[in-house]
């Protein structure tokens, strides 16, 4: 059992794809009690379906994508294209203390499980529908996924080569814009817990990565600068890059703060005549001279390993890192230490690695105690136990297909 700080929370979610079922996949982490309602009338896509790996799979219990998104969570199948699904839906959310959604806006209304019905039945619920631009204005029927959530923020346009064109995102977007829905549902547990008073929260994914463009939007503000693409180039900083190193397709990244860390690494590149060159002896002479600085850097770099750079130059107080790898990052000794990576026992798909919670806490830790649940696996506890329903309505219910 997981005792962590949310033992007690029971969650409702409403929600496919990433950025909604990682959401409660976080809170579920610290102890809340997660019910993921889904359909065998419509599958959550990560089931049968990876857009990262480009992977199908033969069944709904066979990803790994939706097993890392779904940790520890219990599963319901019903079908909301049916009356009594709605209504069993309701009674589930009656006893919930959050409620989350991710269909497009409009939706939940319509199929008679918005925040202004469902509360009715509980004043105290907390309950948080996610969309790529919010519940308002004129773009909120906007279809989203984490490209389109990075090209509404901004984050596109600056990310890339001066000479490119604005660089496409993944599934990192889904997950940030999750973990600052997690921060607002636990906000709104803070608030109820003070108050008794439970709330509504609109998120916006557009919104949430937008925010975290933070500087860029400043700058903008205050001095009408946009931002636009400039590779791994800083304004602040120079060198400022990642660099080749010996092997196949090996890089570590370099950053140098000031003066002080480029006289450093000029002397353990055992080249201390370039201190007081003229084209790098300012951070504005390192800038009008980037091309060159790179190269010189490159060169030396090409002869060590990653691990050689990056323990030379930490080791004189200079941020360095190697450019893991999916790979490089799974083996990275750190990591292996920390324990971040571990196997969960899966019924269809045998041991599987996962990523631990991100964080350690020391008196309430944030666990996995399970591996994601089946399609509708625990249908007879939360319609029976929970919920109290009886076996002869249970029966009904699938073979009206309601419960499906």
């Amino acid at each position: 059992m997981n005792n962590g700080p949310l033992q007690g929370v029971r969650i409702t979610e409403f929600t496919s794809a990433w950025a909604g079922p990682y959401t409660t996949c976080l809170l579920g982490f610290l102890g809340a009690e997660v019910i993921k309602v889904e359909s065998r009338q419509r599958l959550d896509h990560s089931r049968v379906l990876s857009f990262s790996t480009n992977s199908e799979y033969a069944g709904p219990d066979e990803s790994s994508v939706f097993n890392t998104l779904n940790l520890n969570k219990l599963s319901v199948t019903l079908n909301l294209s049916k009356p009594d699904a709605i209504e069993v839906a309701r009674k589930l959310t009656a006893v919930s203390d959050v409620v989350m959604e991710n269909m497009r806006p409009g939706v939940m209304q319509r199929l008679g499980l918005g925040y202004d019905v469902v509360s009715e039945s509980r004043d105290d619920l907390i309950y948080l529908s996610s969309s790529a631009c919010g519940q308002t204005g004129p773009e909120r029927e906007y279809v989203g996924y984490a490209p389109t959530f990075a090209a509404l923020a901004g984050v596109s346009h600056m990310t890339g080569y001066e000479d490119w064109p604005p660089s496409n995102f993944m599934g990192s977007i889904d997950l940030r814009s999750a973990t600052t829905a997690a921060f607002a549902i636990l906000t709104a547990l803070i608030y109820r817990q003070r108050t008794g008073h439970g709330q509504y929260i609109d998120l916006s994914s557009q919104e949430a990565i937008a925010a975290l463009n933070g500087d860029s939007l400043i700058d903008y503000s205050l001095n009408g600068r946009a931002a636009g693409r400039q590779g791994n180039q800083d304004p602040t900083m120079a060198p400022h890059n990642c660099y080749p190193c010996r092997g196949d397709d090996q890089w570590v990244s370099i950053a140098v703060t000031n003066d002080r860390d480029w006289g450093a690494l000029c002397r353990l590149m055992q080249m201390p005549e370039l201190i007081g060159d003229p084209r790098f002896e300012t951070l504005q002479d390192r800038l009008a001279n980037l091309e060159e600085l790179d190269r010189i850097i490159g060169k030396w770099t090409l002869e060590r390993s990653p691990g050689e750079v990056t323990s030379m130059l930490q080791e004189a107080q200079i941020c360095a890192a190697p450019s893991l790898s999916s790979e490089g990052l799974f083996k990275d000794p750190h990591l292996k230490e920390r324990d971040v990576f571990m196997q969960v026992d899966h019924p269809v798909m045998g041991k599987d690695w996962v990523t631990q919670p991100p964080w350690r806490l020391s008196l309430t830790p944030a666990a996995i105690d399970r591996c994601s649940p089946m399609l509708g696996e625990h249908n007879d506890q939360i319609f029976r136990d929970l919920l109290g329903m009886s076996e002869e309505e249970i029966s009904r219910l699938e073979r009206e297909q309601a419960i499906y």
